[in-house]
């Protein structure tokens, strides 16, 4: 089947392209592909359903071509999970939230999430970033009239709901995009659509499983600050070394 294209004029009159396809097996292996042979910045491969699943989906990969240090990619996964997550509560009127580090929770339970992958150009930039949205939009956490109600904003008619989601996705991200290098209001939003805090988690260290209590989230590195035993203070850079559970009472 071949994919819908559609053009995006964004508020900072950039141009975005979407591809976007009924069924795909995977948006961030094309996307890698597609930058690999030099598809220009801010193309986005959209697909409502992966693979030979039936679970209805938004799932979209951007090709981003960005001019900053690596030191500042870190922040593009936590600026990403804002975008996603405040995109998804125009779509439902139940309670959203973020997980460490880019883990969308609806009503306590993980529907979705971030990833980012890029190819150093050399030490200092990239050749390309890649930025992959998922969530899974049941009805019952995303009711289709939620999503008409969406399409009006964009004048849309034919349009999948996968598509208007993505479409109000990319409509969030790029105004926080724009502002990576000033990223203070961007981790103040973070902070604030974060629910872990006083979450119970596993934290991997010398082999062994700890249980401890997550505090909350370092505004400046976004890692993750969990109390252990005797109220000792541990701080998280890496999400492997933490279990975090799928779903949140």
């Amino acid at each position: 089947m071949q994919p819908e294209l559609i053009s995006i004029r964004e508020s900072d009159n950039n141009i975005v392209k979407l591809e976007c396809y009924n069924r795909l097996d995977s948006t961030t292996k094309l996307a890698r592909a597609y930058a690999r042979d030099g598809y220009p910045d801010r193309y986005v491969i959209v697909a409502e359903y992966l693979g030979g699943s039936d679970e209805r989906g938004m799932h979209m990969s951007i090709i981003l071509r960005p001019s900053i240090f690596p030191s500042q990619a870190g922040l593009l996964s936590s600026l990403a999970t804002v975008a996603l997550v405040s995109a998804l509560e125009d779509h439902t009127t139940k309670k959203l939230g973020i997980g460490w580090v880019s883990n969308v929770f609806c009503d306590g339970c993980q529907v979705g999430g971030v990833s980012i992958e890029g190819k150093l150009d050399n030490f200092t930039s990239y050749e390309y970033i890649i930025i992959t949205f998922s969530v899974n939009l049941s009805d019952d956490n995303f009711p289709p009239k939620m999503s008409d109600l969406i399409k009006k904003v964009f004048s849309t008619e034919n349009n999948s709901i996968a598509t208007i989601v993505a479409k109000n996705v990319i409509s969030k991200f790029f105004p926080l995009y724009s502002s990576l290098k000033n990223p203070d209001k961007c981790m103040s939003l973070y902070i604030k659509k974060f629910i872990l805090t006083g979450t119970k988690v596993k934290y991997l260290k010398d082999g062994k499983r700890h249980t401890c209590k997550v505090a909350g989230i370092d505004p400046k590195t976004c890692s993750l600050l969990l109390d252990g035993k005797g109220k000792e203070r541990i701080t998280v850079t890496s999400p492997t070394s933490v279990v975090i559970p799928k779903i949140i009472k």
